[in-house]
């Protein structure tokens, strides 16, 4: 029994973990600690899909990311967060994420965008396939 409970410890420390990389990814400025926390969270050969576009491997998913980042925190127009509603299915996560208003925004805290993700882990923990679903697109400016 005790080692189950350690397997089970193990297990959550590491969906724990690619939760945290995952949310932490889109925030990062620098080009090079955004690249290295890329290849922290995503196998070589890894796979996004987002809105019908597939973005492949490494370099394209580092890409997307940076196009994201510039386009939506960068800006200081949002923040990226959480519903904290983590479930978990074997090796696939389930969450929600969003963008929202800056505490110093004109609408604090208010949720701009959502997308309900599913993150697929390789037996290593790295995410092989991931899937951002729309949930609440942004507003028409």
């Amino acid at each position: 029994m005790e080692g189950t409970q350690t397997e089970a410890t193990q297990t959550e420390a590491a969906e724990d973990a690619a939760l945290e990389r995952y949310l932490g990814v889109w925030a990062i400025a620098d080009d090079a600690k955004r690249h290295d926390a890329v290849a922290a969270l995503w196998s070589a050969d890894g796979v996004e899909f987002v809105e019908g576009a597939r973005f492949e491997g490494r370099a394209r998913i580092a890409d997307r990311v940076k196009e994201a980042h510039d386009a939506f925190v960068a800006t200081g127009r949002y923040i990226v967060g959480w519903d904290n509603d983590l479930s978990v299915h074997g090796d696939v996560l389930r969450f929600t994420i969003h963008l929202a208003e800056p505490v110093a925004g004109d609408r604090p805290g208010e949720v701009a965008w959502a997308a309900r993700v599913f993150l697929l882990l390789d037996e290593h923990g790295l995410v092989q396939q991931s899937y951002q679903l729309t949930v609440k697109p942004l507003p028409v400016s």
